[in-house]
Formats: structure tokens, C-alpha cells, sequence
């Protein structure tokens, strides 16, 4: 329908929608992260979207047909294939994708079409030796190593242009070398033919001058030379011109016949009734190989993309940081605007104060409202302004239901403010430590670990380079009235060194609390470490498993620092027993204890090249939670805190505030 423009609002609340086809169009900016999620069938084939893949497909339970090439998505793909168990024929090609595969694209179980060609994927494809694939073609990025000995038994199987150790007798290859698939391109066309009258002339000159090329004199030679010179130029452009013509209608035949291509399937598409559409099967006109197609699906078959050559198609390449594009441009808020909202940033607006200054709950008069946050800095000089503003535009790619987005911004009059959306109810931190409320019990407190999980793998495997949160803890955790995580603060650490000295003593003061989340070898907690972040999120873990807070000066010296404390004890099930949060202690299956506990281990480890990353700690937290589980109590499960509201807040409970 030649739809142009972006996607900006939310679908999932399209509960009923089953298939959704919006190929072939212009559509830019990034693909929405909250899609419905009851599809079977998404087909966002053929438009311009780009920045990364998105992160909410893992929540598409029921996804049996996903189709996204031949866009501009780039970045790796997250860890988000765990439970897309449904999952039967999945296409990636033609896009600027990185990175190797993810480790859960071996629990799709029943995908028997997998096409990621024309990518720059890098690192081995074991993970898909034992899928049960019939077609599968991974041409043309940087793959390397092993060629699985399972890709034997593909029917159609294409993996040219990429790294593979391909020796003629390497085990896990059975078949001959020469057998095997290789990249096939096509011989350069031959250069048109001359007009015939045009060949005629400079062919006579020509043989003219070869037959008697010493029967003249200088004059007569310098003459006879100028004279075929001036042919030899008539003859170049007569061929110059008839190339350019042969190649216009070549170009003109190529329209008409894509043309027709597409009339054809749209024809097709109409020809057939609604309820006669779910058993239409189309085949490529030329039987390429090279693009996917969905037999199984009304809304993906009929838009099935026609065979394109890999070696003549080449789209543009974006990095995910791109200065010139951002997934979708925050707002540019003005100071008055600001001012208006907070009531001149009034006391009575004011929600808390956080390690780059204070937070204020702004009121819009449309009934928007917003959390501000006021960032303390130093004056800036135009290369300090500018590292700012690139700041901006790295968190405001961040589209995920677990973190808190971005919606705007003020560089007015040397004031930096950041907008966020205003997340209600409490902190993490106020949940696990504070009185005022109850206790979480342990179901909620894995779905909460679990939310944070996935937004950090999301930040690490979804951006090139990789964005670190960088002061993870429980305080920088939202939870609103369902107790779904929201993670703040996200990218913003890297900006404590243009803070004021006021704002840089209150940070100090607040390092003392929150040192308990530092990486014994994370010298500067702001410079950027993803495996800093898996060692924070373990603290975390601790800190939900044991109640207890990262460092308590008010606890003996040798249990003031929670991960000293505890990690002796992780692997003694009487000592790992004693350890748990008195509110929940007996209501914790041993095996989940166990195994939660194996998970703390590895996130803590000192050194980090022993930490796992963080899209391990998501497939381990995710079958802790898996409800057919054998080892997995009612009471890991029971009514959340909702409902028993009255209860769980005092009389004056704290009120929540975004940490910055």
C-alpha cells in the first residue's frame, strides 16, 4: 500500500490479532517493542526499519511464521528465542545484523526454515546442528569454524561466502568437497555488438592501415593515423551509446517483469477466498533459493519476495550509533515548559534525590506526566555539550518494557534535563528493605530478578557497541502496581565526571552504600563494562535472596559486605538455608534454591572473564520460573501484592523516586 512513515504507538493491545502483514511498503524507525502478542504470522519483509531486532518477539508465544528481511535492522539479536517453541520458519536476510547466534536459537524446535543470508553474523552455527531444518541459507556473512555434520541432512542448505574450515577431509564432512555448496555467480555479459555500419568502417580502416603500415611517408603517416584516431573515437562512442541503450532496456524489461511478478501475486492473493487462503502455497518464479517463503501462511506466501541474486543486492549498512539517526527523536522540552510543569521545580514536586542531582514530578496540562531529572553539571565546554547530547542519543534508543524510556529532553541556558516516563508505586530497594511494606514473596521476586535480566541482555546484545547500565542496584529498580521491573539510570554513569563538586560529594556519599555492587576489578564504575553489570546483578540477586542489604556498617565486620559474607556459603545447603530472607524461608523449593544459588556463584565470580553473560542468566532464571517444572511450589506463585494493598502500605509509606 506504499505506507510511509513510522510506528510509534503501542499494539499489544491487539489481543485478537493473529497475522499481520505490512511487507513491501516504506515504513522507517524501529519496529515497535510491544507487538501483539497472540500473532502467529508477522511479516515486516521489504520496508526501511532499522536500529535492532526487537526484543518483545520472546513474548510472542503462539510466533509461527516471522519474516523481516530485506530492511535495515542491525545490532545481535538478543536472547530471545527460549520459548518460541511454535516457531516454524524465521527469515533475517538481508539486513545489517552482527554478532554471533544467540545460544536459545536451539530450543526452536520445530523451525524448519531458516534464512539469514546477506548479513554480517559472526562466530560458529552449532546451535543449529540439531534443528530439524529442511531449508536453510546463511550465505554471505562471517561465520567460521565447523560445518555441523548434521547440515547433511538439509534439503536445501546454502552457506557460501562465509569463513567455514572446508578441507576435503575433515571429519564432521562426509561427502566430497566438490559436492558441497558453493556460491555461484554469474559470468560478466559480453559486450554489445557495434552497429553494423559503424563495424564496417572501422574494420576497413582498420585492415587498411594493418596491410600497408610502411608504404607511406611521414606526412602521409601522421595523416593516416589523425584520420584513424577520429574513427576509432566515432566507433568508441557509437559503442559507448549502445551499451547505455541495452542497458535501459534491460532495466525496462527487468520493471515490467517485477511488475507483472507482483500483480500477479496479489492477484493471486485475491483470487482466493478468506477461508481457502491457510492451505496457499506459492513457489518462487525461479526457485531461488535465496529469499524464504512462508506455504503455510494468507499473510506471508503471497508476499513472498522475489528471487534476488546475493551478490547484486546491497542494502545500506547502519550502525547502531549512528550521530545521524536515532530510533525515534525524543522531544526537545523548553525550559519554560519545565518550569510550568514542576511549578518552578517546587518542593511539592519534588520525588528524590539521586548521585547526579534531584528528580521532580512534572504535570503536563494534557494530563502527561513525567519524572524530570535535573542533572547537575559543571559548565560545559562545546565538546562536553556535544559528548551530552550524544549520551542522550544512546539511551534514547532503549525501547524495552523493562526500562524506564526517554521521552525528552532541555539543554536551555546550560540547564540539562532528562524526561522519563513516570513510573508509580516504589523501588526495589523500598520493597526489599523498608518496613512500610510487605514482604515480596519468592514467585515475585524471580519475575522481578528475571525482568531485570532481560533488560540488561537486551542493552548488552542488542547494541554495537554494547551499552552498560554501569549502576545497577535496587534503588535504580521501579516496580509498578503489577511489580514489572523497570530498570532507570541506563547509560547515564558515564556522565558523573561533568557533575558538580556539591552533586559529586553527595555521589561519594551514596558510593559508600552502593560499593557493594562494584566488581572487585571495575577500577572505574562509569568507564563502561558489561561483565561489571553481570556482577552487580548477582549482588542483586543476593540481595533479593537474603533480604540484606550490599554493605551494612550496622552488621559485624564480617558481614557488612553481603557478597564476602555469602559466598562461602552459596554451596552448603544448611549454611545456603540460613541465608534466605526470613519472610520467605520454607517457601522455597530446595531444588530452586540450589539452582538460584549456582546462578549468584556464577555472576560474582572475581574474576570476569568467569562470569557468563548475561542472556545465560536469562535461560537459567527463565526455567526457574517454568510453571510445568516439577520443583517449582504454589507458593512460588502465589497472589502478588496488588491486592492486598491496604496491607502492604502504611499509613505514610516512602514514596518512590527515580535514582540518578
Amino acid at each position: 500500500m506504499r505506507l510511509t512513515g513510522n510506528i510509534e504507538f503501542e499494539l499489544s493491545d491487539l489481543l485478537s490479532l493473529k497475522k499481520l502483514d505490512l511487507s513491501s511498503n516504506d515504513i522507517q524507525g524501529s519496529i515497535p517493542y510491544s507487538l501483539p502478542p497472540n500473532l502467529t504470522h508477522l511479516n515486516f519483509a521489504e520496508n526501511k526499519f532499522n536500529q535492532s531486532f526487537p526484543y518483545s518477539i520472546e513474548q510472542m508465544k503462539h510466533i509461527r511464521h516471522l519474516n523481516l528481511s530485506h530492511n535495515s535492522l542491525s545490532g545481535s539479536l538478543g536472547n530471545v528465542f527460549a520459548g518460541l517453541e511454535h516457531l516454524q520458519e524465521l527469515d533475517l536476510s538481508f539486513n545489517s545484523f552482527t554478532g554471533d547466534l544467540p545460544v536459545s536459537i536451539k530450543s526452536l524446535a520445530n523451525l524448519t526454515g531458516l534464512f539469514l543470508q546477506n548479513n554480517q553474523f559472526t562466530g560458529s552455527v552449532i546451535f543449529l546442528a540439531n534443528l530439524t531444518l529442511t531449508d536453510l541459507n546463511i550465505e554471505d556473512n562471517h561465520f567460521s569454524g565447523v560445518i555441523p555434520e548434521q547440515f547433511q541432512n538439509i534439503t536445501n542448505l546454502r552457506f557460501g561466502g562465509n569463513q567455514f574450515v572446508r578441507e576435503a577431509n575433515y571429519p564432521p564432512w562426509k561427502f566430497p568437497i566438490e559436492s558441497m555448496p558453493k556460491e555461484k555467480d554469474s559470468p560478466p555479459p559480453p559486450p554489445p555488438p557495434l552497429p553494423a555500419a559503424a563495424a564496417a568502417v572501422v574494420s576497413a580502416n582498420l585492415s587498411a592501415y594493418e596491410n600497408h603500415p610502411f608504404e607511406i611517408n611521414e606526412a602521409h603517416k601522421q595523416k593516416k593515423m589523425g584520420a584513424v584516431g577520429i574513427l576509432l573515437i566515432v566507433g568508441g562512442i557509437i559503442l559507448v551509446a549502445g551499451s547505455a541503450a541495452l542497458v535501459i532496456v534491460h532495466r525496462k524489461q527487468s520493471s515490467m517483469r517485477r511488475n507483472r511478478s507482483s500483480v500477479g501475486r496479489e492477484d493471486s492473493m485475491k483470487s482466493l477466498p478468506s477461508d481457502k487462503l491457510q492451505d496457499y502455497t506459492s513457489v518462487s518464479g525461479t526457485g531461488s533459493p535465496h529469499t524464504s517463503g512462508f506455504s503455510s501462511s494468507p499473510m506471508i506466501t503471497p508476499s513472498r519476495l522475489p528471487a534476488v541474486r546475493t551478490r547484486t543486492l546491497i542494502l545500506p549498512r547502519t550502525k547502531s550509533f549512528s550521530k545521524s539517526r536515532m530510533a525515534s527523536a525524543p522531544r526537545v522540552y523548553t525550559i519554560a515548559e519545565l518550569q510550568i510543569a514542576t511549578n518552578s521545580f517546587g518542593e511539592e514536586h519534588f520525588i528524590g534525590e539521586g548521585s547526579l542531582g534531584s528528580v521532580y514530578k512534572a504535570h503536563f496540562p494534557d494530563g502527561t506526566v513525567v519524572a524530570v531529572k535535573s542533572i547537575k553539571t559543571v559548565p560545559l565546554s562545546i565538546i562536553e555539550e556535544q559528548q551530552f547530547f550524544d549520551v542522550i542519543k544512546n539511551i534514547s534508543r532503549l525501547k524495552h518494557p523493562n526500562i524506564v524510556p526517554l521521552l525528552g529532553y532541555s539543554m536551555e541556558h546550560g540547564q540539562h534535563l532528562l524526561a522519563y516516563e513516570f513510573i508509580k508505586n516504589l523501588t526495589l530497594d523500598d520493597a526489599l528493605h523498608c518496613v512500610a511494606y510487605k514482604p515480596l514473596n519468592w514467585g515475585s521476586r524471580l519475575q522481578v530478578a528475571l525482568g531485570v535480566a532481560r533488560a540488561l541482555d537486551y542493552m548488552h546484545s542488542s547494541f554495537v557497541p554494547p551499552i552498560p547500565h554501569s549502576n545497577l542496584k535496587a534503588a535504580n529498580i521501579l516496580l509498578d502496581e503489577e511489580l514489572k521491573p523497570h530498570v532507570c539510570d541506563c547509560g547515564l554513569a558515564i556522565l558523573k565526571p561533568l557533575s558538580r563538586n556539591t552533586v559529586k560529594l553527595k555521589a561519594s556519599e551514596m558510593a559508600i552504600a552502593d560499593g557493594g555492587y562494584i566488581a572487585p576489578d571495575n577500577l572505574q564504575p562509569s568507564s563502561g563494562n558489561s561483565k561489571a553489570d553481570v556482577y552487580a546483578f548477582g549482588v542483586l540477586l543476593l540481595e533479593i535472596l537474603t533480604g540484606r542489604k550490599p554493605f551494612d556498617n550496622s552488621r559485624p565486620p564480617g558481614e557488612q559486605s553481603l557478597v564476602r559474607w555469602a559466598a562461602s556459603r552459596l554451596h552448603d545447603s544448611a549454611s545456603l538455608a540460613q541465608m534466605v530472607d526470613q519472610a520467605i524461608k520454607n517457601k522455597i523449593p530446595s531444588k530452586s534454591l540450589s539452582r538460584f544459588a549456582d546462578v549468584v556463584s556464577m555472576c560474582i565470580q572475581p574474576e570476569q572473564e568467569f562470569r557468563p553473560q548475561i542472556g545465560e542468566i536469562v535461560e537459567s532464571l527463565s526455567r526457574l520460573l517454568n510453571p510445568t517444572a516439577a520443583d517449582v511450589a504454589e507458593a512460588d506463585f502465589e497472589q502478588s501484592f496488588r491486592s492486598t494493598n491496604s496491607k502492604f502500605f502504611s499509613s505514610s509509606p516512602t514514596q518512590s523516586y527515580y535514582s540518578v
